[in-house]
């Protein structure tokens, strides 16, 4: 039978000769049967006792807690596939091609090539690290290789690879280095392409950085030498299975119920609404779960650069930006998107973040009878947001003066959501702040809510609590108009301890 390059290809190794290693030389040869069968003794409770520990390494994206040397493992692995790539069956090749419905089919037959190479080689491997093993190379297979025992955990909110041999994910806020690696920077290349080929995407030298999305809609960032000294790095910022409602953000912490309860009226009175804060500080998700509260009967319009939201109604268009082809052209930009949006008759427009130019078309947009539009940016505080839109603006190439680019952002922005993440990794909508509009060449803000806190526990945890300023806003008459009742009571100063 013909061999399989482009199989071999996709599992990222490369025909070898068949020299043994120095370390597998210096391993001890078990004492085996004349049929070189590796022989094996167990006692029920050592054999569940492997199984507890393969379980709970797999929850930690699982890998490398393993008695062999990780050198002789590699080894190991490159030789079933070899083994595979060599022997395999047009019906075995047929099982491949289904892909991830036919996993566990597959699994099983990684299984009969990987017993064939133990029983031949000098490999003793524990039952815990065959389920391992098979479980890599099906990964390499099926999925993204090392990363697929990561993206699985839900309990991991973000992958940052740093090379092939240090990768970092977050957990519950906080960053923890894992033991798992590729095995060099080609492996690590391979896996990059497998992400970027079914988006019609590209990454060389030429083109050493991109943004793309994975089929889950999680966001990853790429950038490859010559600009990343440490090798091929990715960022992944990974999605929740399940859409977070405004009840998992009161029940996290981000927010109380009377905050809750106003940014629903906010959104259905068709306030334009901005949210601000830092890298990971929840923008994204607070800007999903304030598109829940949009009628279902709204015509709404997103734009992003890798499609993130994940939006509950029926009629949504989703627009994402492209970037140039080889020869530098045929980009397509977030301010060429929002340009557009505004001829396909949008009731909302939602841009996943404003970055440049495209802010001096989004705030016309507002101010042009497109109410109820959301869209978030880099900021510390409510009044950088400002700052910064303003330069922003700037760099749409326009030459406005100072006062013109200022009445044009508080008469299109009604609120600020400021959200950050505070030391102990929660994430906190610290700042609802009204824009009242210009006092002379100033802006006028007005906080209505604020996060304050009061201490760190012995644990390390934020404790504090939300509050009330005790202001009536100015956009009450868009309450009235669009049949949102909130009594004037709802605003008196009060504290909700958290």
């Amino acid at each position: 039978m013909p061999r399989s390059l482009s199989l071999l290809e996709r599992l990222g190794g490369k025909k070898q000769e068949q020299k043994p290693s120095p370390e597998r030389q210096r391993l001890p040869k078990p004492e085996v049967a004349p049929t070189h069968h590796v022989k094996e003794v167990y006692t029920e409770k050592q054999i569940q006792q492997e199984r507890d520990a393969a379980v709970e390494a797999s929850a930690f994206a699982g890998r490398r807690a393993l008695t062999s040397n990780n050198n002789v493992m590699q080894e190991l692995k490159l030789a079933v596939h070899r083994r595979i790539v060599d022997e395999m069956t047009p019906e075995e090749q047929q099982v491949l091609v289904r892909g991830e419905e036919a996993r566990d089919q597959i699994k099983n037959i990684i299984s009969v090539y990987s017993n064939r190479e133990l029983s031949e080689g000098t490999y003793a491997l524990s039952r815990g690290e065959r389920i391992q093993l098979i479980d890599d190379i099906s990964n390499e297979l099926l999925g993204l290789g090392p990363l697929e025992p990561l993206l699985q955990n839900d309990a991991i909110t973000e992958i940052m690879v740093n090379g092939p041999n240090q990768i970092f994910v977050e957990k519950k806020g906080k960053l923890e280095l894992t033991d798992v690696h590729f095995y060099d920077n080609a492996h690590l290349m391979n896996i990059i392409e497998r992400i970027l080929t079914p988006l019609g995407r590209r990454v060389d030298e030429s083109s050493p950085l991109v943004d793309a999305r994975l089929a889950d809609g999680s966001r990853v960032n790429i950038i490859i030498p010559p600009l990343s000294l440490v090798g091929p790095t990715i960022t992944i910022r990974k999605f929740s299975k399940k859409a977070l409602s405004i009840h998992d953000l009161v029940g996290f912490g981000t927010l109380n119920d009377d905050m809750a309860m106003f940014l629903d009226a906010c959104v259905k009175a068709r306030l334009n609404i901005l949210v601000s804060g830092g890298t990971g500080s929840g923008k994204t998700t607070t800007l999903n779960v304030l598109s829940s509260f949009i009628p279902a009967t709204d015509r709404i319009v997103t734009i992003e650069d890798a499609a993130e939201l994940r939006l509950q109604q029926t009629h949504v268009v989703t627009l994402e930006s492209r970037p140039a082809n080889l020869e530098g052209h045929g980009a397509i930009t977030i301010r060429d998107l929002v340009r557009n949006a505004l001829r396909m008759r949008p009731d909302r427009i939602i841009v996943g973040e404003v970055r440049s130019g495209e802010a001096l078309d989004m705030l016309q947009a507002m101010n042009t009878g497109h109410d109820g539009s959301l869209t978030t940016a880099h900021a510390n505080t409510p009044r950088d947001v400002l700052s910064r839109l303003e330069t922003m603006v700037l760099m749409a190439g326009m030459e406005l003066p100072v006062r013109a680019v200022r009445t044009q952002v508080s008469s299109a922005i009604d609120l600020i959501l400021q959200q950050s993440r505070i030391r102990d990794g929660s994430r906190k909508i610290t700042y609802i702040t009204e824009v009242q509009g210009m006092e002379g060449d100033t802006i006028i803000l007005q906080d209505l809510y604020r996060y304050v806190q009061d201490r760190i526990d012995e644990h390390g945890k934020s404790v504090g609590h939300f509050e009330s300023m005790g202001l009536m806003p100015n956009f009450m008459d868009k309450f009235q108009m669009n049949g949102i009742d909130l009594p004037k009571s709802f605003f008196a100063n009060s504290r909700g301890n958290f």
